[in-house]
């Protein structure tokens, strides 16, 4: 069962088009960062005031059917919006591909936190230079599958 409700494209034309272009692709077209050979996903969430469904491209960090969503906003001050959907509405959608499939974004910290950063710096090594660039620590979110 994926997530159900007004769809509410976002504010920047280039996450618009970009999932635009992956969703219509299957994920064929438009799966890495804006052009780069960085490869991304689409996860939907529940935005935590409207309650409408939003979209976000986000890389791909995922590990054994685990994925990982880090909200570093590219090393800004505060947290990306799909933070707080997170928080608000941990249940998401994630399309890696084809379609999408069911998943609890999950915010980690302590030791679980490190772990899981250093593989996500391992994946994509500029998360280090966006930690570099901020006084917060950037938000780890594990997101399991959900079966059923």
């Amino acid at each position: 069962m994926t997530l159900e409700g007004e769809y509410e494209p976002s504010q920047w034309e280039w996450v618009r088009n970009q999932v635009e272009k992956y969703e219509a692709s299957g994920g064929r077209e438009a799966n890495t960062l804006q052009g780069s050979k960085d490869p991304i996903v689409v996860i939907t969430s529940v935005g935590a005031s409207s309650g409408k469904l939003r979209k976000n491209p986000v890389m791909r960090v995922e590990k054994e059917g685990t994925y990982v969503a880090v909200a570093s906003k590219g090393g800004a001050d505060e947290n990306p919006a799909w933070y707080a959907n997170f928080v608000a509405h941990p249940l998401i959608d994630l399309q890696d591909g084809p379609e999408a499939k069911p998943y609890r974004a999950r915010l980690v910290g302590g030791d679980e936190r490190s772990k899981w950063w250093a593989h996500a710096v391992a994946t994509w090594p500029t998360y280090a230079s966006y930690q570099e660039k901020t006084k917060r620590e950037i938000p780890v979110f594990v997101l399991e599958p959900v079966n059923g």
